[in-house]
C-alpha cells in the first residue's frame, strides 16, 4: 500500500470494505491534497491520529469499522478548515475519542457528524462541547456513547439546516426545550434515554417537516399534543415505553394518511381503543399494547386494507372479535391477547400471508377455529389460557412451518394425536394444564426441537420488515458532491415479536430472532398414563421438559442422558418408580431437576450438576437415599429401607388406635360405676334427681320450687 504514498496529487483515496490490516502508513500523511480519505470497514489498527492530522486538506475522513486504539483527540484536527465530514466508530473498547483538551477551537463548520459508540470523553462522559461551534450540521449520530447531562436541545437550536439527528441510547435527562423556529428536521431518534416532562405543545408546528420520530424508552408523560397530527408527511411514530397518558387525539388517525408504524405500547393511554373516523390507508403497522384502552374492538380499525402488524394485546378491550377482522388480508403479526374477547374467530378470517396469532389470556371458547389452517405460513400460535374445548385437530399438521404451538390452560381432552409429529419444524409446545389422557406420543422424537438451521427461521420471521435500516455513511461521488445519509434504524417488527414459554418453572419472553435457539416441551397438569417413551431422550437440542402432574408410571429413561442441552426437567407428582439413572450426571446444563413425590428408590446421584440440587427435588419418595436427603443407604443401619430417624420417629410415636380404645373402656367403667352408687345409696339418689331439676328448669328460664 505504500505505493499510493507517491501520488502527490491525489484526491480521492477510497479503501473501503477490504481486508488491510497492521498500522495505517505514516507516508499517507504526505499526501497534502487528498480531499477524502475513506478506510471505513477493513482491519487497521494502531491510532490513525499521527496520520490523518496532517492532511490539513481533508474534506471528508472515514474511519469506521477497524481496529483502531489508544486516544484520538479532536484538537488534533482543530486546523483542518476545510472538513465537513468526520466518521468515526470503534465498536470496541481499544479507542478512546477525547475532545474536551482545553485550549482549542475548531476551525472547521462539519456537515455530518458521524460518530456512534466512540467511547466518548470516558472520563466525563460529556457531550463534545466543540459542537457548541458548529452551525452546519445536517447529520449528527452521537448514539451508543453513555453520554451524560441535560438534552443537548442546543444543538437543534443552533444548527437550523439540521435533517437528521440521533441521540439513542445515552442517559440525557431534563425535558425537551424546542428551537424559536421551525426546524428542517426530517428524522428524530433519541430513544433509551431518561428525557421527562411533556412533549411540548408546539412539537408538530416546530418539526412539520419530520418524516420518522422514535421518542420511545424515555420519560415523557402526559398527553400527545395535537399538534403531532398536523405533521402530514409522518411515516413512523414510536412513542412507547413511557409515561404518556390521557386519550388519544382525534387528528393523529385522520391527517397522517401515510402513517406506515404507530408503536404506542407500554403507557397510560385510557379512552376507545380508536375513533370512529380513520383515515390511515398506508398503516402498516399499529402496536397499542399494556395500555388501558376499553371498549369493543372498533370496526374502523378492521378496515384499514395494508395492516399486517396488529397488537392491542393487555389492554380492557372486550367483546367478540368483530367480522371485519375479515378485512386484514394482508395481516401478518396479530396480537389481541390480554384481554376480554369471547366467542371464537370469524368463519371468513382468511389471512393466508399470517405469520405469528396470539389470542392467549382471554375467554375464547368452543372448539380450536379451523379457519387457523387457512394460514399455512404460520410460525407462532398462542392460545394459552382461554376456555377452548375438544380435540386437537387433525388439520395442526397442515401448519407445516409452524415453530411454537401453545395450548396451555383450556379445557382440551382427548389423547395428544400424532399429527403433531408431522409439524417437523416444532421448537416449542405447550399443552399443559388441560385433560389430555393417554400415553405421551413416542413419535416426538421426529421433531426438529433446535437441530434445523437458523436461516429457515429467519427468512419467515423478517419477511414483514417495513423499514429496512439504512446505513448512515456518508455517499459521495467522484465531484465530492454529497449525498445526506438516511437514518430509520428499524428493525423488522417481526423480530420483537415475543413468545412466552415455561423455563425452569417461570415464563418467559422470547423475541422472535432468537426463538430457533429455545426449544421446549410442557404437558404438565394433565391426565396422561403410561411409560415414558425411550424415544423423548433424542429430542435433539430441546432446553426444557416438563411431564409433571400426570399419572405416568415405569422408570426414568437412561436415554435421558443424552439431552446434552437441556437445563430444566421436571417429572414430580407421577407414579415413576426405580432408580435415577446414574448417566443423567451427564447432563451438564441441567439447572433444574425436580422428581419429588414419586415411587423412586435407590441412591440419588450426587456427581457434577447433581450436587447442586436441593432435597425438595426429591421429596415424597420413602425409597431413596443419598446424603442430600440425610437418609443413610447402609442398610445396616436401616434395614427395613426406612432410615435410622423414620423408625425413632415411629418408636415415639403415639398410636392413636390404642389411645382411641382406651378411651372409650375409661368412659364406660366410670358410667357403669356412677349407676351403681346411686341405685345403693337412696339420698345420694335424690340428691342427684334433685340437680337434675335445677337444671331443667334454669336452662328453660321456669322458677323451680322444691
Amino acid at each position: 500500500m505504500e505505493g499510493l504514498c507517491g501520488l502527490k496529487s491525489l484526491v480521492e483515496l477510497g479503501l473501503s470494505t477490504n481486508q488491510f490490516s497492521g498500522p495505517l502508513p505514516q507516508c499517507i500523511g504526505n499526501l497534502t491534497n487528498l480531499q477524502v480519505l475513506d478506510l471505513t470497514s477493513n482491519l487497521f489498527g494502531g491510532n490513525p491520529l499521527s496520520v490523518v492530522s496532517e492532511i490539513k486538506s481533508l474534506k471528508y475522513l472515514f474511519l469506521s469499522g477497524n481496529k483502531f486504539e489508544g486516544s484520538f483527540s479532536f484538537s488534533a484536527l482543530a486546523n483542518h478548515s476545510k472538513l465537513e465530514i468526520f466518521q468515526l466508530s470503534s465498536g470496541n473498547e481499544l479507542l478512546e475519542l477525547e475532545t474536551e483538551t482545553h485550549g482549542w477551537l475548531p476551525k472547521f463548520q462539519l456537515k455530518i457528524i458521524d460518530l456512534p459508540n466512540c467511547n466518548f470523553n470516558v472520563q466525563t462522559r460529556k457531550v463534545p462541547s466543540f459542537l457548541l461551534y458548529q452551525y452546519d450540521i445536517r447529520f449528527i449520530d452521537l448514539s451508543h456513547n453513555n453520554l451524560f447531562g441535560t438534552f443537548p436541545s442546543w444543538i437543534l437550536q443552533n444548527n437550523s439546516k439540521l435533517e437528521v439527528m440521533n441521540v439513542m441510547n445515552n442517559s440525557f435527562t431534563g425535558p425537551l426545550q424546542l428551537p424559536n423556529l421551525k426546524h428542517d428536521l426530517v428524522e428524530f431518534e433519541i430513544s433509551s434515554n431518561n428525557i421527562t416532562n411533556k412533549l411540548p405543545k408546539e412539537f408538530g408546528f416546530v418539526f412539520s417537516n419530520l418524516i420518522y420520530v422514535n421518542l420511545s424508552k424515555n420519560s415523557f408523560e402526559g398527553n400527545i399534543p395535537s399538534s403531532i397530527g398536523e405533521i402530514i408527511g409522518l411515516s413512523i411514530l414510536d412513542l412507547s415505553n413511557n409515561n404518556f397518558s390521557g386519550e388519544l387525539p382525534g387528528n393523529l388517525f385522520v391527517n397522517l394518511s401515510i402513517l406506515i408504524a404507530l408503536i404506542l405500547s407500554n403507557n397510560n393511554f385510557h379512552g376507545n381503543i380508536f375513533p370512529k373516523y380513520v383515515n390511515l390507508p398506508e398503516l402498516y403497522v399499529l402496536d397499542m399494547n399494556n395500555n388501558s384502552f376499553s371498549g369493543n374492538v372498533s370496526v374502523d380499525l378492521l378496515n384499514i386494507p395494508g395492516l399486517s402488524v396488529l397488537d392491542i394485546s393487555s389492554n380492557k378491550v372486550s367483546g367478540r372479535i368483530p367480522i371485519q377482522l375479515c378485512n386484514l388480508s394482508s395481516i401478518e403479526i396479530l396480537d389481541l391477547s390480554k384481554n376480554m374477547l369471547f366467542g371464537s374467530l370469524p368463519s371468513c378470517f382468511n389471512a393466508s400471508s399470517l405469520r405469528f396469532l396470539f389470542l392467549q389470556k382471554n375467554s375464547l371458547n368452543g372448539l380450536i377455529p379451523h379457519v387457523i389452517s387457512r394460514s399455512p405460513d404460520l410460525v407462532a400460535l398462542d392460545l394459552r389460557d382461554n376456555k377452548f374445548s375438544g380435540t386437537i385437530p387433525s388439520w395442526i399438521s397442515q401448519l407445516s412451518t409452524l415453530r411454537v404451538l401453545s395450548l396451555g390452560g383450556n379445557a382440551l381432552s382427548g389423547n395428544i394425536p400424532t399429527q403433531l409429529c408431522q409439524l417437523r419444524n416444532l421448537n416449542i409446545i405447550d399443552l399443559s394444564r388441560n385433560s389430555f389422557h393417554g400415553s405421551i406420543p413416542s413419535c416426538f422424537n421426529n421433531l426438529s426441537f433446535g437441530m434445523t438451521g437458523e436461516d429457515e427461521f429467519q427468512s419467515a420471521s423478517t419477511g414483514v420488515a417495513f423499514a429496512e435500516p439504512v446505513s448512515s455513511s456518508a455517499q459521495y461521488n467522484a465531484t465530492l458532491e454529497l449525498d445526506l445519509p438516511g437514518l430509520f434504524p428499524w428493525s423488522s417488527p417481526s423480530d420483537n415479536v415475543k413468545v412466552e414459554f415455561a423455563m425452569k418453572n417461570r415464563y418467559n419472553s422470547y423475541l422472535g430472532y432468537i426463538i430457533n435457539s429455545v426449544a421446549g416441551i410442557d404437558l404438565s397438569r394433565n391426565e396422561l398414563t403410561g411409560s415414558i417413551p425411550q424415544e423423548l431422550g433424542d429430542l435433539g437440542k430441546i432446553l426444557s421438559l416438563n411431564l409433571s402432574h400426570n399419572h405416568l408410571t415405569g422408570s426414568i429413561p437412561v436415554s435421558f442422558s443424552n439431552l446434552k442441552s437441556i437445563e430444566s426437567l421436571d417429572l414430580h407428582n407421577n407414579n415413576l418408580s426405580g432408580e435415577i439413572p446414574t448417566q443423567l450426571a451427564a447432563l451438564n446444563f441441567l439447572g433444574t431437576f425436580n422428581v419429588a413425590y414419586n415411587n423412586l428408590s435407590g441412591r440419588i446421584p450426587d456427581k457434577a450438576q447433581f450436587g447442586t440440587f436441593s432435597e425438595s427435588s426429591y421429596r415424597g419418595n420413602l425409597g431413596l437415599c443419598g446424603d442430600i436427603i440425610h437418609r443413610s443407604c447402609n442398610l445396616k443401619e436401616a434395614p427395613s429401607g426406612i432410615d435410622a430417624e423414620e423408625e425413632e420417629e415411629e418408636e415415639g410415636a403415639i398410636d392413636m388406635e390404642w389411645f382411641y380404645w382406651s378411651l372409650c373402656a375409661s368412659y364406660v367403667t366410670i358410667l357403669m360405676g356412677l349407676v351403681a352408687i346411686l341405685y345403693v345409696n337412696r339420698r345420694w339418689r335424690m340428691v342427684w334427681f334433685y340437680y337434675v331439676h335445677v337444671c331443667i328448669y334454669s336452662i328453660f328460664g321456669i322458677e323451680f320450687y322444691y
